[in-house]
Protein backbone atom coordinates (compact mmCIF):
# COMPACT_ATOMS: atom_id res chain seq x y z
CA UNK A 1 0.00 0.00 0.00
CA UNK A 2 1.35 3.54 -0.73
CA UNK A 3 0.83 6.65 0.83
CA UNK A 4 0.50 9.53 -1.55
CA UNK A 5 0.60 13.30 -0.89
CA UNK A 6 -0.51 16.01 -3.10
CA UNK A 7 -0.68 19.56 -3.75
CA UNK A 8 -3.40 21.58 -5.64
CA UNK A 9 -4.22 24.69 -6.10
CA UNK A 10 -7.75 26.26 -6.33
CA UNK A 11 -8.17 29.17 -8.81
CA UNK A 12 -8.61 32.42 -7.18
CA UNK A 13 -12.59 33.13 -6.07
CA UNK A 14 -13.37 29.07 -6.76
CA UNK A 15 -13.10 28.10 -3.54
CA UNK A 16 -16.54 27.49 -2.41
CA UNK A 17 -17.63 25.74 -5.98
CA UNK A 18 -14.50 23.43 -5.16
CA UNK A 19 -16.04 22.78 -1.88
CA UNK A 20 -19.28 22.12 -3.25
CA UNK A 21 -18.25 20.45 -5.48
CA UNK A 22 -16.79 17.76 -3.00
CA UNK A 23 -19.52 17.43 -0.49
CA UNK A 24 -20.03 14.39 -2.47
CA UNK A 25 -18.28 13.22 -5.44
CA UNK A 26 -20.60 11.07 -7.84
CA UNK A 27 -20.86 7.41 -7.20
CA UNK A 28 -19.56 5.94 -10.65
CA UNK A 29 -16.54 8.20 -9.27
CA UNK A 30 -16.51 6.42 -6.43
CA UNK A 31 -16.29 3.14 -7.91
CA UNK A 32 -13.97 3.78 -10.29
CA UNK A 33 -11.47 4.91 -8.00
CA UNK A 34 -11.71 2.07 -5.87
CA UNK A 35 -11.98 -0.20 -9.05
CA UNK A 36 -8.06 1.93 -10.23
CA UNK A 37 -6.72 0.22 -6.58
CA UNK A 38 -7.62 3.59 -4.35
CA UNK A 39 -8.79 3.04 -0.49
CA UNK A 40 -9.17 6.18 0.99
CA UNK A 41 -8.73 9.76 -0.45
CA UNK A 42 -8.66 12.22 2.07
CA UNK A 43 -8.30 16.37 1.11
CA UNK A 44 -7.23 19.09 3.05
CA UNK A 45 -8.17 23.18 2.21
CA UNK A 46 -5.86 25.99 3.81
CA UNK A 47 -6.61 29.39 1.61
CA UNK A 48 -6.71 28.07 -1.94
CA UNK A 49 -4.21 25.80 -1.37
CA UNK A 50 -5.38 21.96 -1.33
CA UNK A 51 -3.62 18.84 -0.05
CA UNK A 52 -4.52 15.26 -0.48
CA UNK A 53 -2.95 12.17 0.85
CA UNK A 54 -4.33 9.31 -1.24
CA UNK A 55 -3.68 5.43 -0.20
CA UNK A 56 -3.83 3.49 -3.13
CA UNK A 57 -2.69 -0.17 -4.16
CA UNK A 58 0.10 1.45 -6.56
CA UNK A 59 -0.07 5.28 -7.62
CA UNK A 60 1.12 4.91 -11.04
CA UNK A 61 -1.01 2.19 -12.18
CA UNK A 62 -4.04 3.79 -10.52
CA UNK A 63 -2.92 7.29 -12.93
CA UNK A 64 -2.72 5.39 -15.80
CA UNK A 65 -5.94 3.90 -15.50
CA UNK A 66 -7.73 6.39 -14.35
CA UNK A 67 -6.34 8.26 -17.35
CA UNK A 68 -8.29 6.05 -19.61
CA UNK A 69 -11.45 5.58 -17.35
CA UNK A 70 -14.41 7.95 -19.08
CA UNK A 71 -15.80 8.66 -15.73
CA UNK A 72 -12.72 10.45 -14.53
CA UNK A 73 -12.14 11.99 -17.99
CA UNK A 74 -15.47 13.62 -17.29
CA UNK A 75 -14.76 14.21 -13.61
CA UNK A 76 -11.50 16.09 -14.39
CA UNK A 77 -12.68 18.14 -16.87
CA UNK A 78 -15.16 19.41 -15.04
CA UNK A 79 -13.53 20.24 -11.71
CA UNK A 80 -10.12 21.46 -13.75
CA UNK A 81 -12.35 24.53 -14.42
CA UNK A 82 -12.42 25.04 -10.58
CA UNK A 83 -8.07 24.51 -10.10
CA UNK A 84 -5.06 26.86 -10.85
CA UNK A 85 -3.15 24.62 -12.70
CA UNK A 86 -5.08 21.18 -14.25
CA UNK A 87 -3.57 17.67 -14.09
CA UNK A 88 -3.97 16.26 -17.39
CA UNK A 89 -2.42 12.43 -16.19
CA UNK A 90 0.10 12.37 -18.91
CA UNK A 91 3.08 12.38 -16.60
CA UNK A 92 4.78 10.22 -14.50
CA UNK A 93 3.94 12.13 -11.22
CA UNK A 94 4.86 10.95 -8.07
CA UNK A 95 3.20 12.93 -5.18
CA UNK A 96 5.12 15.15 -2.78
CA UNK A 97 8.45 13.74 -2.12
CA UNK A 98 7.98 12.83 2.00
CA UNK A 99 10.89 14.20 4.42
CA UNK A 100 10.03 12.98 7.96
CA UNK A 101 7.03 11.15 9.86
CA UNK A 102 7.09 10.47 13.45
CA UNK A 103 8.48 6.36 13.42
CA UNK A 104 6.03 4.03 14.74
CA UNK A 105 6.50 3.33 18.72
CA UNK A 106 7.92 -0.26 19.36
CA UNK A 107 4.80 -2.31 21.17
CA UNK A 108 5.02 -1.99 25.30
CA UNK A 109 8.14 -3.83 27.07
CA UNK A 110 9.92 -4.61 23.55
CA UNK A 111 13.39 -2.37 23.41
CA UNK A 112 14.08 -0.74 20.18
Amino acid sequence: MENIALHTRIAEGREADYDREHARIPDELDASLRAAGVHAWRIWRDGRDIFHLVEVEDYQAMRRTLAQDPVNQRWQEHINQYLEVVDDYGGEDTGIRPVWELPEQPAAGVSA
